[in-house]
């Protein structure tokens, strides 16, 4: 039987079986290069038209492609990846399948689930896989005669784990979570985070590429019930100055291709300065890694403006701040970009806006930075580094995250390591995106400016 055959049997049994289920459309989706998704529907009858040769879409009209607006080059296609195929029963009648891009019949390099697929592919030739849990934080908003905020009652200063507020939206988290748990996400926690209107779902955790599909999934999902119910899902990194920020925490950790954990120290191993972390040697490089290119990283994992308003060191209206502002790691601590716990790294950078396939591209590419080349990672931090002076910070060697997406995008354009790992190609055009989003931002006049010096001058 060959591979075409193969491929077509395969299609049609998934067709009746989703026919069986009602479903009538499929919507074939990509991830442009701001992570937000973009698709076609696509009728059941057809699927296999998006296997091969795939969905065609206008190469040009898609953020962070750079395709010509003539020739061979301008079509870009997204061929289906049918391991995601799967009905969204937030939505009857309706499956959706994630796209893998190509252009003029070979792999695209900057497409965002491809760019991760290298990387992927970089750790299975050692027999490793990466493991991600991720955290997404969010606001649940609704509308009122000043804007958005969160509904009436969720008004505490110190808002965490508030339960009367969390139980007022259990309709909506109810739905979000049993839809996601059908789709095999496993949704295991759901919470009341620091700011009001901010809620936090945890899920299990996946390899990488299925984690960002996965994170995809989800924010489908939420932004499609909030605005079944007169609300608005937001993952705006900070929407409000005087509230905490909304962060995308990464659970990283290596496996075997047996699943045996390679981060924890294993038997006739010796921990890296004795640390106490119960971490291997392996893990401490791909710790070095991740903090060798934490300012390149920022770019990928903060990419927007208001990102830095998360990054910033200070305090908010529950008195605390959650979001990380120096490179450093430590045992439990989040206080640093990185945390150790349960022998598995907590990477604190990502926001809520960071698209999941580059920033997980990044964390790879930076982690096997660290293994091949055996760096050394510095001594762990386990002090609050908020409480400390500049002099104590300056003392432990501890740098500052890039606080602008300026600084950050240009970290990203000098760390040659990582534009070689992820493509000149991709990192060309998330620059470029990005710097033209900075420079707007720096001529933009806000209303605190013309209120402070309009009058003064």
């Amino acid at each position: 039987m060959n591979r075409t055959t193969s491929t077509t049997r395969s299609v049609t049994e998934q067709q009746r079986e989703l026919a069986a289920q009602g479903i009538k459309y499929v919507f074939a989706q990509f991830t442009d290069i701001h992570g937000a998704a973009k698709g076609k529907l696509i009728p059941l009858a057809y699927l296999s038209d998006i296997v091969a040769p795939g969905a065609g879409f206008s190469g040009p009209s898609i953020w962070g492609t750079g395709l010509p607006r003539n020739g061979a080059r301008s079509e870009y296609y997204g061929r289906a990846d049918l391991a995601t195929l799967q009905p969204m029963p937030w939505m009857p009648g309706y499956a959706r399948v994630a796209l893998d891009g190509y252009v003029a019949g070979e792999a695209f390099d900057a497409c965002p689930r491809q760019v991760l697929r290298k990387q992927v592919a970089r750790l299975a030739q050692y027999g490793w896989t990466l493991n991600a849990g991720l955290e997404p934080e969010f606001f649940l908003l609704e509308k009122g005669a000043k804007g958005y905020d969160a509904e009436a009652g969720d008004t505490l200063e110190k808002p965490s784990y508030d339960s009367k507020s969390l139980m007022r939206k259990r309709d909506f988290l109810d739905q979000l979570s049993t839809g996601l748990d059908q789709c095999g996400l496993g949704v295991f926690q759901i919470d009341h985070e620091d700011a009001t209107g901010q809620f936090e779902v945890n899920y299990r955790y996946a390899d990488a590429l299925k984690a960002a599909d996965n994170f995809m999934l989800f924010k489908m999902a939420a932004h499609h019930l909030a605005e079944e119910q007169g609300m608005l899902f937001s993952m705006m990194p900070k929407p409000f100055a005087d509230r905490p920020g909304s962060g995308l925490h990464f659970h990283l950790s290596l496996a075997d291709a047996s699943g045996k954990p390679l981060f924890a120290l294993g038997a006739g191993e010796v921990e890296q300065g004795d640390h106490g972390l119960g971490l291997s040697p392996l893990a401490y490089q791909f710790m070095a890694g991740l903090l060798r290119h934490a300012p390149a990283l920022t770019a990928l994992c903060a990419p927007t403006v208001n990102s830095y308003k998360r990054l910033m060191c200070g305090e908010s209206l529950s008195g605390t701040s959650w979001a990380p502002a120096f490179i450093g790691y430590g045992e439990n601590n989040r206080t640093v970009v990185a945390r150790v716990v349960y022998q598995r790294i907590e990477w604190r950078l990502p926001d809520s806006s960071a698209n999941p396939y580059l920033a997980l591209a990044g964390v790879i590419a930076a982690g096997l930075d660290g293994i091949e080349n055996h760096l050394a990672a510095s001594a762990p931090v386990n002090q609050d580094v908020y409480e400390m002076s500049a002099a104590q910070r300056a003392e432990l060697g501890l740098q500052m995250l890039p606080q602008n997406l300026g600084a950050a995008v240009a970290a990203l354009k000098a760390d040659t390591v990582l534009a070689d790992a992820l493509g000149t190609s991709l990192v060309k055009e998330f620059t470029s995106l990005k710097q033209a989003e900075w420079l707007e931002y720096c001529q933009h006049v806000s209303a605190w400016e013309t209120a402070r010096y309009l009058d003064r001058y």
